[in-house]
């Protein structure tokens, strides 16, 4: 037969070839052809596979039916790859073994198998370049999709080229289902020339011009519909017949028009393509066993392939997806059970049970308990590959099939729990509903208001969470005395998210409903952290502190488990902030960094950054902090998820970035009204008090730090004291020291109990500010040398300053220039500009020139070359810069070479 011709496709397939010419040169691309089906996306696939001929090829064809399969099109994408995966880290090379079914210790980590997916096929292009091309990626499993998303969205410099043909989506399609956010290319229909040409091919001879244009101008220019409808036209309108024109969807009317050229074949025919099209993997063997069995024989599949429908070789492929599809729905539902269960019937039980289970469960007409059964066997295995998307659909199908009301009642509830973990609250709270169609002991039903409880802090992290959380550990307490406790402190945890406005009722209910159980004995970690809590909130802070510096020990003992760091790290280093504890704040986060990178955890690990990085602003290590603030958004992206703005907010407020910090600000203010996260103005306003602060607008300061504050009835641990900080100052230097009379007793309050360097020096900094004479200048040398005796080289500079500008004012100009030349040394070497130009103006008016430090072979370097030289610095390799940046060791390898350029050097060391 004649090759058909590539018509109307030369823009599209110049830039195939331009995105082929940049990967020989070294670089990596990505594209996603989109458009509706028959269009020519696979063509457009097939052409440039062709012209990859020094390429390695990799390809995968997704099927909608092993959409719920995990790592199935990883596993015909990557199984040929697998001897490179000796190149890759270990927690990497484990967790790719585990989803490739290959056999790993761990369940594989999401986050682990995107970062030695990326790594892998990095490897791969070292010999030459690859091209992997992705059909169907609609239809492809979304633990798969992820991955290779991830994986497109790190690339740089690898030689390697990712395309993927997508469906353009008849309604949103569910998340990690699609490559979003990479670049695009809209396939459309042919331009009118071209779409004539195509017509003319297909059906030679003499046709009505009327009925030529009737096609063209009803196909849209489709390829698919051009070759298919007219050849399945009735015979009045090839011959000109006036008809009306149809209203029916052009691609229900392929689907329409395959349909009835499947019911033109034989019984027996058709019988075979309905085997084919349920049997997703395109496996010969597998196909004629289930057809024998159907007593189909070869005559049928003859039949079907003449009919130009299906082809039969080393694979089971059809003329295109939409004949699958038109072949299944065609059948009535009996047949499609019955060919399910012909298909269980000869898959290898010992070889892949997953697959055999989940024809078993399309094949069942009613609630089977032995299929369920094995659905849950499934789900188990799933879980152990890390598919936890695949887990959740394989456990709603056993949930559907099982008939005895209190098994289904447990399985509903376990598949609502993976379901919410894969991503899809909605389906899991429609589980949760399920559970609840029956009669619940008391036990249970906490067990569904804590299921509830943690699907409401995950999707929004608003005000509603603290009280359903409230509400199941009240239940729970009579059945399981240490989860009702772990829930208690997720209510205090919850309701610091929420903000001031779900402070006070939550977590003080909470903390008397923890006091009435008692701890297990010896305690754990958690339990002391709550006691400690609990103690704070109903005692007051100056009671509690011997209780939270007990929990912050327990924390830092060396035994502490993974699973209760990664859990409760993040609360206990802010609580180490409310005690003003910042040796052990800066332990416990560095702790929580190790573990959440340890473990590749993607949603701990924005959080475990932005606490680290707020040590290293206090520490006056902008440069690293801001490092970190970029990883944050970094693995969010790569991840798919919103990231936490709050450490990139620290770091712009200090260094005096106005126009950064305030739109950074904006966007934390949005977190109440779209995520009810109310602790976002309050970090917002604090922020923009030290912002003006440090730029010397007073006032604006003053205004926002009271907000920050206002409604809280008493101060939750950091930020909000913060704010009184910040409203003494400014109320202090604008003229009305009077006005902070009572932000200063309250901070008093907190301060002495802690009884640290930091809190000493910052409470008596604050008392010098609204104090006078001698005993203003004798708290302002206690507040320097308290600061002095810490780390925070931010806060040591900021009383040098305060104490330099009182000394001006005083008259004691000579004294005030040794303190203001200090504060802007340190201010101007730490990046905070702002506050280094409020001391510079002071300097000024004393008649002092100042100078600033730059560096100008390091302001050639762009954000990321600077992470990639601090962590050079700090000893990485490149594989594990790579790991921390979310990043191919070869792009490291290509961002090293560029950094030896602009600075001059031609070694690590030298760097």
């Amino acid at each position: 037969m004649t090759q058909e011709p590539l018509l109307g496709r030369d823009q599209e397939c110049e830039k195939l070839d331009a995105l082929l010419d940049a990967v020989r040169g070294g670089e990596s691309r990505v594209l996603v052809l989109r458009g509706e089906p028959g269009v020519g996306k696979t063509r457009l696939l097939e052409y440039v596979t062709a012209q990859a001929r020094d390429f390695r090829v990799a390809r995968v064809t997704s099927v909608q039916s092993e959409m719920e399969l995990p790592y199935a099109g990883l596993h015909q994408l990557c199984a040929p790859m697998t001897d490179r995966l000796g190149q890759l880290p270990p927690g990497q090379h484990d967790a790719v073994r585990g989803a490739l079914g290959l056999g790993s210790a761990h369940a594989p980590n999401g986050f682990l198998v995107s970062l030695g997916v990326l790594g892998l096929l990095s490897e791969v292009a070292r010999d030459q370049p690859l091209l992997c091309v992705v059909d169907d990626a609609q239809w492809m499993d979304r633990a798969s999709m992820q991955a290779l998303a991830f994986a497109a969205r790190r690339l740089v410099a690898e030689s390697l080229a990712l395309v993927f043909a997508v469906r353009v989506p008849e309604e949103e399609p569910p998340v990690g289902t699609e490559p979003m956010g990479l670049p695009e290319l809209l396939i459309k229909g042919l331009p009118e020339r071209d779409a004539r040409a195509l017509l003319r091919f297909v059906l030679p001879g003499l046709w009505d011009e009327r009925v030529i244009r009737r096609f063209i101008a009803q196909s849209r220019g489709n390829p698919l519909a051009l070759r298919e409808l007219p050849k399945m036209a009735a015979s009045v309108d090839r011959s000109g017949g006036f008809g009306l024109p149809s209203v029916q969807p052009l691609e229900d009317r392929i689907e329409r028009a395959y349909v009835r050229k499947v019911g033109g074949l034989p019984d027996r025919a058709r019988e075979f393509l309905l085997t084919a099209a349920v049997e997703p993997t395109g496996d010969p063997a597998l196909l004629w066993r289930a057809a024998d069995r159907l007593g189909v024989g070869t005559d049928a599949a003859k039949e079907a392939v003449a009919a130009g429908l299906v082809k039969v070789g080393d694979r089971v492929r059809f003329f295109h997806p939409m004949v699958r599809s038109a072949v299944y729905w065609a059948a009535s539902a009996e047949e499609r059970r019955s060919t399910h269960r012909a298909l269980a019937d000869v898959t290898d039980p010992a070889t892949d049970p997953d697959r055999r289970a989940w024809h078993a469960a399309h094949g069942a007409a009613g609630p089977d308990e032995s299929v369920a059964a094995e659905l849950v066997r499934s789900a188990g295995r799933a879980q152990a590959r890390g598919g936890v998307a695949a887990t959740a659909a394989l456990l709603a199908r056993a949930v559907e099939l099982t008939p005895d009301l209190v098994r289904r009642q447990d399985r509903a509830l376990a598949a609502a729990r993976v379901t919410h973990e894969a991503g899809n609250p909605e389906l899991a709270l429609r589980l949760l509903s399920l559970v609840e169609t029956g009669s619940l002991d008391e036990r249970r039903r906490g067990e569904v208001d804590l299921a509830r409880a943690r699907i409401a802090f995950t999707s929004d992290r608003g005000s509603e969470a603290p009280g359903l959380l409230l509400k199941a550990g009240g239940r729970l307490a009579a059945y399981d005395a240490a989860l009702a406790r772990d829930t208690y402190l997720e209510v205090v945890n919850a309701a610091i998210f929420a903000g001031p406005q779900a402070y006070d009722d939550g977590q003080y209910e909470a903390a008397r409903a923890a006091r009435a159980i008692p701890a297990p004995q010896p305690p754990r970690p958690s339990d002391l952290l709550l006691d400690g809590l609990a103690e704070r909130i109903i005692d007051g802070h100056t009671a509690a502190v011997p209780g939270l510096r007990r929990a912050l020990r327990a924390f830092a003992e060396p035994g502490l488990s993974p699973e209760e760091g990664l859990r409760w790290l993040w609360l206990i280093c802010v609580t180490a902030v409310g005690l003003w504890d910042h040796e052990t704040m800066s332990l416990l986060g560095a702790r929580h960094l190790k573990l959440a990178r340890d473990a590749g955890q993607a949603t701990a690990l924005p959080f475990a950054l932005t606490m680290r990085c707020v040590v290293h602003v206090l520490d006056g290590e902008l440069a690293e902090a801001a490092a970190l603030a970029e990883e944050v958004q970094t693995v969010a992206e790569a991840v798919g998820t919103a990231a936490p703005i709050y450490g990139a907010l620290f770091v712009s407020a200090w260094r005096g970035q106005e126009a950064e910090c305030l739109e950074l600000s904006e966007r934390a203010d949005e977190g109440l009204e779209l995520r009810g996260e109310g602790v976002g103005p309050v970090v917002s306003r604090w922020a923009r008090a030290l912002l003006y602060n440090g730029l010397g607008r007073y006032e604006e300061a003053a205004r926002a730090a009271d907000l920050a504050t206002r409604e809280y009835s008493r101060l939750e641990m950091g930020i909000p004291v913060w704010a009184l900080v910040e409203y003494i100052e400014a109320t202090g230097r604008s003229g009305a020291p009077g006005q902070a009379a009572d932000a200063l007793e309250r901070l008093g309050e907190l301060t002495r109990a802690s009884g640290t360097d930091w809190a000493s020096g910052i409470e008596a900094r604050s008392r010098a500010l609204l104090s006078e004479g001698a005993r203003a200048e004798r708290l302002y040398r206690q507040a320097l040398d308290a600061l002095g005796r810490t780390r925070l080289r931010g806060e040591s500079a900021r009383a040098h300053l305060v104490y330099g500008e009182w000394l001006s004012g005083n008259g004691r100009h000579h004294e005030a220039r040794n303190q203001l030349r200090t504060a802007h040394g340190l201010f101007d070497t730490m990046d905070m500009q702002g506050f280094a130009q409020r001391a510079a103006r002071e300097l000024r008016a004393l008649g002092e020139t100042v100078t600033t430090n730059s560096d100008d072979a390091a302001s050639d370097l762009t954000a990321k070359e600077l992470q990639i030289v601090r962590l050079v610095r700090e000893g990485l390799t490149n594989t594990e810069i790579g790991a921390r940046l979310v990043l191919s060791p070869r792009t490291v390898e290509w961002h090293l070479r560029n950094i030896f350029g602009k600075l001059g050097v031609t070694s690590r060391k030298h760097l």
